[in-house]
Protein backbone atom coordinates (compact mmCIF):
# COMPACT_ATOMS: atom_id res chain seq x y z
CA UNK A 1 0.00 0.00 0.00
CA UNK A 2 1.55 3.37 -1.12
CA UNK A 3 1.22 6.84 0.95
CA UNK A 4 -1.62 7.68 -1.19
CA UNK A 5 -3.55 4.91 -0.75
CA UNK A 6 -2.64 5.03 3.09
CA UNK A 7 -3.97 8.57 3.29
CA UNK A 8 -7.58 8.05 1.48
CA UNK A 9 -7.82 5.10 4.13
CA UNK A 10 -7.32 7.17 7.23
CA UNK A 11 -9.46 9.67 5.45
CA UNK A 12 -12.37 7.23 4.99
CA UNK A 13 -11.87 5.87 8.63
CA UNK A 14 -11.75 9.95 9.63
CA UNK A 15 -8.70 9.62 10.81
CA UNK A 16 -8.34 13.15 10.14
CA UNK A 17 -5.42 14.30 12.39
CA UNK A 18 -3.56 11.30 10.99
CA UNK A 19 -4.11 12.18 7.41
CA UNK A 20 -3.16 15.67 8.03
CA UNK A 21 0.05 15.02 10.31
CA UNK A 22 0.91 12.32 7.66
CA UNK A 23 0.19 14.52 4.56
CA UNK A 24 2.46 17.43 6.42
CA UNK A 25 5.42 15.07 6.38
CA UNK A 26 5.44 13.59 3.13
CA UNK A 27 5.44 17.02 1.98
CA UNK A 28 8.45 18.18 3.99
CA UNK A 29 10.20 14.40 3.69
CA UNK A 30 10.27 13.44 6.83
CA UNK A 31 8.68 10.01 7.26
CA UNK A 32 11.92 8.09 6.43
CA UNK A 33 13.44 10.35 9.19
CA UNK A 34 11.15 8.53 11.84
CA UNK A 35 11.32 4.93 13.37
CA UNK A 36 7.72 3.26 13.32
CA UNK A 37 7.48 3.96 16.85
CA UNK A 38 8.37 7.88 15.89
CA UNK A 39 5.93 7.44 13.51
CA UNK A 40 2.99 5.91 14.76
CA UNK A 41 3.43 8.44 18.15
CA UNK A 42 3.19 12.00 15.90
CA UNK A 43 0.65 10.01 13.83
CA UNK A 44 -1.72 9.54 17.04
CA UNK A 45 -0.72 12.89 18.98
CA UNK A 46 -2.08 14.70 15.66
CA UNK A 47 -4.95 12.48 15.33
CA UNK A 48 -5.78 13.09 19.49
CA UNK A 49 -5.39 16.67 19.22
CA UNK A 50 -7.87 17.05 16.29
CA UNK A 51 -10.18 15.39 18.49
CA UNK A 52 -9.79 17.54 20.53
CA UNK A 53 -9.92 20.33 19.00
CA UNK A 54 -13.57 19.54 17.41
CA UNK A 55 -15.03 18.57 20.48
CA UNK A 56 -14.03 22.03 22.41
CA UNK A 57 -15.75 23.67 18.64
CA UNK A 58 -19.06 21.42 19.31
CA UNK A 59 -19.13 22.21 22.87
CA UNK A 60 -19.20 25.63 22.52
CA UNK A 61 -21.07 25.71 19.46
CA UNK A 62 -24.18 23.91 21.76
CA UNK A 63 -23.30 26.62 24.58
CA UNK A 64 -24.54 29.24 22.81
CA UNK A 65 -22.81 31.80 24.43
CA UNK A 66 -23.61 35.78 24.28
CA UNK A 67 -19.82 36.77 23.86
CA UNK A 68 -16.82 35.23 22.50
CA UNK A 69 -14.49 35.79 25.40
CA UNK A 70 -11.85 33.85 26.58
CA UNK A 71 -10.48 34.30 30.33
CA UNK A 72 -6.74 34.57 29.26
CA UNK A 73 -7.71 38.17 27.50
CA UNK A 74 -9.19 39.33 30.75
CA UNK A 75 -6.30 41.04 32.74
CA UNK A 76 -6.14 41.50 36.60
CA UNK A 77 -7.14 45.50 37.40
CA UNK A 78 -7.61 45.86 41.02
CA UNK A 79 -9.74 48.87 39.85
CA UNK A 80 -12.53 46.49 38.59
CA UNK A 81 -11.83 43.76 41.80
CA UNK A 82 -10.08 41.80 39.62
CA UNK A 83 -7.56 39.81 41.37
CA UNK A 84 -4.75 38.10 39.92
CA UNK A 85 -4.76 34.78 42.16
CA UNK A 86 -8.60 34.72 41.20
CA UNK A 87 -8.22 34.57 37.61
CA UNK A 88 -5.58 31.65 37.91
CA UNK A 89 -7.98 29.76 40.08
CA UNK A 90 -10.62 29.91 37.92
CA UNK A 91 -8.48 29.55 34.58
CA UNK A 92 -8.09 25.83 36.47
CA UNK A 93 -11.96 25.10 36.41
CA UNK A 94 -11.16 23.43 39.70
CA UNK A 95 -14.63 25.10 40.63
CA UNK A 96 -16.19 22.47 37.96
CA UNK A 97 -14.54 19.44 39.42
CA UNK A 98 -15.69 20.78 43.03
CA UNK A 99 -19.22 21.88 41.41
CA UNK A 100 -18.92 25.36 42.96
CA UNK A 101 -21.38 28.57 41.85
CA UNK A 102 -20.30 31.84 40.74
CA UNK A 103 -22.13 34.77 41.44
CA UNK A 104 -21.16 37.83 39.43
CA UNK A 105 -22.14 41.36 40.71
CA UNK A 106 -21.44 44.92 39.58
CA UNK A 107 -22.71 47.97 37.99
CA UNK A 108 -23.87 47.84 34.17
CA UNK A 109 -20.98 47.80 31.77
CA UNK A 110 -18.22 46.37 33.91
CA UNK A 111 -17.97 43.14 32.16
CA UNK A 112 -20.08 40.81 34.21
CA UNK A 113 -21.60 39.05 30.78
CA UNK A 114 -18.19 38.68 29.30
CA UNK A 115 -16.89 37.32 32.44
CA UNK A 116 -19.73 34.77 32.66
CA UNK A 117 -18.87 33.74 29.03
CA UNK A 118 -15.08 33.60 29.23
CA UNK A 119 -15.89 31.02 32.20
CA UNK A 120 -17.87 29.46 29.98
CA UNK A 121 -15.16 28.94 27.25
CA UNK A 122 -12.97 28.09 29.73
CA UNK A 123 -14.96 25.24 31.03
CA UNK A 124 -15.13 24.13 27.40
CA UNK A 125 -11.99 24.27 26.73
CA UNK A 126 -11.68 21.84 29.87
CA UNK A 127 -13.63 19.38 28.01
CA UNK A 128 -16.94 20.05 30.74
CA UNK A 129 -20.89 20.77 28.99
CA UNK A 130 -21.57 24.50 29.05
CA UNK A 131 -24.89 26.06 28.08
CA UNK A 132 -25.28 29.68 28.15
CA UNK A 133 -29.10 31.58 29.00
CA UNK A 134 -30.19 35.36 29.40
CA UNK A 135 -31.96 34.95 32.78
CA UNK A 136 -35.44 36.07 31.19
CA UNK A 137 -35.35 34.20 28.30
CA UNK A 138 -34.48 31.06 30.29
CA UNK A 139 -37.80 31.64 32.17
CA UNK A 140 -39.85 32.58 29.09
CA UNK A 141 -38.43 29.51 27.33
CA UNK A 142 -39.25 27.16 29.81
CA UNK A 143 -42.98 28.92 30.72
CA UNK A 144 -43.85 27.85 26.60
CA UNK A 145 -42.27 24.10 27.39
CA UNK A 146 -45.85 24.06 29.42
CA UNK A 147 -47.67 24.71 26.56
CA UNK A 148 -45.71 23.18 24.33
CA UNK A 149 -44.53 19.96 25.70
CA UNK A 150 -40.34 20.86 25.77
CA UNK A 151 -40.35 21.80 29.22
CA UNK A 152 -39.46 18.50 30.89
CA UNK A 153 -36.95 17.92 27.97
CA UNK A 154 -35.71 21.54 28.78
CA UNK A 155 -35.28 20.73 33.03
CA UNK A 156 -33.51 17.57 31.87
CA UNK A 157 -30.88 19.42 29.64
CA UNK A 158 -29.98 21.99 32.08
CA UNK A 159 -29.47 19.62 34.67
CA UNK A 160 -26.95 17.59 32.39
CA UNK A 161 -25.10 20.74 31.85
CA UNK A 162 -22.06 20.72 33.67
CA UNK A 163 -22.25 24.36 33.43
CA UNK A 164 -25.11 26.31 33.45
CA UNK A 165 -24.58 30.37 32.85
CA UNK A 166 -27.75 32.53 33.82
CA UNK A 167 -26.76 36.14 32.64
CA UNK A 168 -28.55 38.99 33.80
CA UNK A 169 -30.33 38.18 36.42
CA UNK A 170 -32.76 40.50 38.15
CA UNK A 171 -33.91 42.38 36.20
CA UNK A 172 -37.28 42.19 36.62
CA UNK A 173 -38.66 40.42 39.40
CA UNK A 174 -39.68 36.24 39.33
CA UNK A 175 -43.53 34.95 39.03
CA UNK A 176 -44.61 31.83 40.32
CA UNK A 177 -43.94 29.71 37.59
CA UNK A 178 -40.61 31.30 37.14
CA UNK A 179 -39.64 30.82 40.84
CA UNK A 180 -40.48 26.96 40.60
CA UNK A 181 -38.35 26.88 37.32
CA UNK A 182 -35.75 28.47 39.24
CA UNK A 183 -36.02 26.11 42.20
CA UNK A 184 -35.91 22.98 40.16
CA UNK A 185 -33.53 23.95 38.51
CA UNK A 186 -31.32 24.57 41.46
CA UNK A 187 -32.45 21.66 43.44
CA UNK A 188 -31.31 19.30 40.31
CA UNK A 189 -27.62 21.10 40.10
CA UNK A 190 -26.93 21.14 43.73
CA UNK A 191 -23.92 19.59 44.75
CA UNK A 192 -23.92 18.02 41.11
CA UNK A 193 -22.87 20.61 39.10
CA UNK A 194 -21.63 24.35 38.82
CA UNK A 195 -23.83 27.30 38.30
CA UNK A 196 -23.12 30.96 37.09
CA UNK A 197 -25.48 33.94 37.76
CA UNK A 198 -24.31 37.72 36.68
CA UNK A 199 -26.26 40.41 38.13
CA UNK A 200 -26.43 44.22 38.52
CA UNK A 201 -28.02 43.61 41.82
CA UNK A 202 -26.35 42.25 45.19
CA UNK A 203 -26.74 38.74 46.29
CA UNK A 204 -28.79 40.29 49.15
CA UNK A 205 -31.37 41.85 47.08
CA UNK A 206 -32.06 38.48 45.25
CA UNK A 207 -34.58 37.88 47.99
CA UNK A 208 -36.68 40.05 46.66
CA UNK A 209 -36.67 39.27 43.21
CA UNK A 210 -37.38 35.74 43.72
CA UNK A 211 -39.82 37.18 45.75
CA UNK A 212 -41.90 34.64 47.70
CA UNK A 213 -40.04 34.17 51.28
CA UNK A 214 -39.86 30.22 51.49
CA UNK A 215 -38.86 29.82 48.06
CA UNK A 216 -36.10 32.52 48.25
CA UNK A 217 -34.52 30.98 51.25
CA UNK A 218 -34.46 27.51 49.86
CA UNK A 219 -32.84 28.43 46.05
CA UNK A 220 -30.51 30.72 47.79
CA UNK A 221 -29.23 28.34 50.02
CA UNK A 222 -28.55 26.15 47.70
CA UNK A 223 -27.07 28.85 45.24
CA UNK A 224 -24.77 30.32 48.21
CA UNK A 225 -23.62 26.90 49.87
CA UNK A 226 -20.58 26.48 47.44
CA UNK A 227 -19.91 29.49 45.66
CA UNK A 228 -17.57 32.15 44.21
CA UNK A 229 -18.19 35.32 44.60
CA UNK A 230 -17.27 38.12 42.38
CA UNK A 231 -18.09 42.24 42.75
CA UNK A 232 -16.77 43.78 39.88
CA UNK A 233 -16.48 47.78 40.00
CA UNK A 234 -15.33 50.45 38.25
CA UNK A 235 -16.69 52.61 35.24
CA UNK A 236 -18.79 51.14 32.34
CA UNK A 237 -16.29 49.37 29.60
CA UNK A 238 -18.73 50.73 27.13
CA UNK A 239 -17.90 54.36 28.06
CA UNK A 240 -13.90 53.56 27.20
CA UNK A 241 -15.12 52.09 23.60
Amino acid sequence: MNYDQTLEQMRSLRLHGMAQALDSLIAAKKVSTLSAEQLLAVLMQHENDERSGRKIDRLKKAAKFRYNAALDQIRPDPNRNLDAGLLAQLTTCSWVNNCENILITGPAGVGKSNLASALGHQSCLNGFKAIYFNSQKLFYSLRLGKMDGTHRKQINAIAKADVLIIDDFGLQKLDDYSRLDLMEVMEDRHGRKSTIISSQLPVAAWYDIIGEPTLSDAILDRLTSKTIRIELKGESLRKKK
